[in-house]
């Protein structure tokens, strides 16, 4: 059974990153909003050269905040990616409409969102910092793929 994926970036820093994941999610058919304060335009020469041709075919949604989203969706699930979660991001279930929410490159989410039964995390090997934003939004989506399809 297919799952409609959205993909939630929070303060966003770097135009590559996003234009690799606007692409990401042309390819998969998800949604992707982007909150609050982005770090560049998103007329942005390096975001739009990531994304190329993919513009057209990705429902981008800029919006103020996290909470504004989930207003708009009361039943969906909202999954938080953190390093400071012990739960692997497969240790779920994604289902239809189900929200996966990463941070800015920089600092990551806020503490309200990361200490939430619903933050999970990519493993790595102690020590390390984090993965880069775009290859950790695509290994998420393609566990939501692997385990309902698109």
């Amino acid at each position: 059974m297919a799952a409609k994926i959205n993909v939630v970036l929070y303060e966003p820093e770097i135009p590559q990153n996003t234009g690799n994941i606007a692409r990401l999610c042309a390819c998969c058919g998800a949604d992707l909003y982007l909150v609050g304060k982005l770090g560049f335009a998103l007329t942005d020469k390096y975001t739009k050269r990531a994304g190329l041709d993919y513009w057209d075919s990705v429902n981008i949604r800029k919006v103020n905040s996290i909470e504004d989203i989930q207003k708009d969706n009361p039943n969906a699930t909202f999954y938080y990616l953190t390093t400071k979660s012990k739960k692997l991001y497969t240790d779920v279930k994604y289902k239809d409409g189900d929200f996966v929410v990463f941070g800015p490159e920089s600092r990551g989410l806020p503490s309200e969102y990361v200490t939430r039964d619903t933050a999970v995390t990519l493993p790595m090997k102690e020590g390390q910092r984090s993965l880069n934003l775009s290859n950790s939004v695509a290994i998420t989506v393609y566990e939501v793929i692997r385990q309902n399809g698109i």
